[in-house]
């Protein structure tokens, strides 16, 4: 999701660095519900000052002459008053963040401003290319064909399973995935500097929203 300081700095230039990767961003959604959510905000502080004010009212009343019972009455009305008010914007603060939100998640990412502005793959730029792609004398297979074929993947258990874009592996497929992933650790934790971290396999709901894989 992206950061609600950095779209708030200047929404336009967000909106036009969406569009260099086709995407759209309503600027104009975005401040109207910034503002509502910090309005709501701004009254619920002043809310909260007035009830600390009213209940201290009561020992005014009472030396101004009106009787205890009245007083009590009087504040309690003016105290009731107020926690309706502080319900509806504490509602209203809700609903603009949570409609906030909503627009950011639905957000992607912003460009860096080294890629290059293209409408389809046939922009891409090449920036390296190591060795010669390999020619064939014959028809070449991807590795999803060539998994199947071998039985060693097999994405329609994993559909049962997990749901699409999921596959299962076996055998010595499974066996080159966990090398991989062992060199790939290996790498950069050696050559790279980065820290080697176990963490837990279930997370909740707002963690995944936080790095990004929810919404999908």
């Amino acid at each position: 999701m992206l950061d609600i300081k950095t779209v708030r700095k200047d929404p336009a230039a967000v909106a036009r660095a969406l569009a260099r990767r086709g995407a759209q961003f309503d600027t104009e959604a975005f401040i109207a519900l910034d503002a509502r959510r910090k309005q709501a905000d701004v009254d619920s502080q002043g809310l909260l000052a007035e009830r600390k004010s009213a209940s201290k009212k009561i020992g005014v009343l009472v030396s101004e002459g009106v009787p205890v019972e009245a007083a009590k009455a009087q504040v309690n009305e003016t105290l009731e008053k107020i926690a309706a008010q502080l319900d509806n914007l504490t509602a209203e603060a809700k609903q603009a963040q949570e409609a906030l939100d909503a627009l950011l998640l639905g957000t992607p990412n912003l460009p860096a401003d080294e890629v290059p502005d293209g409408s389809s793959e046939a922009d891409n730029v090449e920036v390296s290319r190591w060795g010669e792609p390999p020619v064939f004398d014959f028809e070449a297979q991807d590795h999803v064909a060539l998994g199947e074929g071998l039985g060693q993947l097999d994405g329609e258990t994993a559909g049962k399973i997990t749901g699409s874009r999921f596959v299962v592996m076996y055998g010595g497929l499974a066996r080159l995935h966990r090398a991989l992933v062992q060199f790939m650790l290996d790498l950069h934790t050696r050559e790279h500097g980065y820290a080697e971290v176990y963490v837990p396999y279930i997370v909740n709901r707002e963690s995944l929203l936080g790095t990004g894989n929810l919404p999908k």
